[in-house]
């Protein structure tokens, strides 16, 4: 897969388009304008297939998912399942391709970035849920409408949503179905920041070359610890020790040298992720 700056590919049929807007930064675009950018078979199998594919040395050190236009996702693409075979094909969407996408997307070893052009609901605000850093035009609507659908939520899902907001928040999205303001939804810790809708493009592109210019071994080892003692409020000994030489880790790399070195220089660095 080409990762070189301004190519660009089509994934998923077209549906989920790749390029490299900055140095170390991968760009999936979700492009599915006939169907509110809904995610479907093809672009959730897309995304699980690609994500493992970003994680190649240092070469790209932070992942950002958009939407195409005025949308980032309506959710899922449930609308055009025929009545006869309803039921197991909006499971078998539900239960394997998305899911494999989502935890393809929290695996995900360096930084990602939910940029959110537009409204974002149902599947679509997990999806971006699942990204470590958020930002939001101003203008977008985010929000879980199952209470709205009669569907009951995968535990997986809605344990990212108490891990990002919180149990009362959680309560909040999923019983009430409301669709909430993107200024209200970082009241809440939804989103990291909003930006003017005309800018969202490129400030998170800004903010994603910013994030990918940090240190490789620092980007995966914090990554690593935050989400340990999230999921591990109690860590075993076996964890904490872990932990601990994942810290150690650092002092011996080129890396840390390096950082120190071009800190005093007042130079950015040059890193080698080892």
């Amino acid at each position: 897969m080409a990762s070189g700056h301004g190519e660009r590919s089509e994934l998923a049929g077209g549906k989920l388009v790749l390029d490299h807007p900055a140095p170390a930064v991968a760009r999936l675009t979700i492009s599915n304008p006939e169907r509110r950018n809904a995610l479907d078979h093809d672009i959730l199998n897309a995304l699980a297939e690609t994500m493992p594919q970003l994680d190649r040395g240092i070469e790209i050190r932070c992942v950002m998912i958009t939407g195409d236009g005025d949308i980032f996702s309506a959710g899922y693409d449930i609308g055009g399942i025929p009545e006869e075979t309803f039921s197991d094909d909006a499971e078998a969407l539900v239960a394997h391709p998305f899911h494999a996408a989502m935890e393809a997307v929290s695996a995900h070893p360096y930084p990602t970035l939910a940029a959110i052009n537009g409204h974002c609901l149902g599947g679509g605000l997990e999806l971006a849920v699942r990204c470590d850093l958020r930002l939001a035009r101003v203008g977008a609507k985010l929000g879980m409408p199952p209470a709205k659908l009669g569907l009951i939520y995968s535990h997986t899902g809605l344990q990212k949503f108490i891990d990002v907001v919180g149990y009362a928040r959680t309560k909040e999205l999923f019983l009430t179905g409301r669709n909430i303001s993107a200024p209200r939804a970082m009241a809440i810790g939804l989103i990291n920041d909003t930006v003017p809708d005309e800018r969202l493009a490129d400030e998170a592109v800004a903010f994603a070359a910013e994030t990918a210019e940090g240190a490789p071994l620092s980007a995966r080892g914090n990554k690593r610890a935050i989400e340990t003692l999230n999921a591990n409020p109690r860590l075993t000994q076996e964890q904490e020790r872990e932990l601990i030489e994942l810290r150690q880790s650092c002092f011996a790399s080129e890396d840390f040298r390096e950082g120190i070195r071009a800190f005093g220089e007042k130079r950015k660095p040059e890193w080698r992720g080892r």
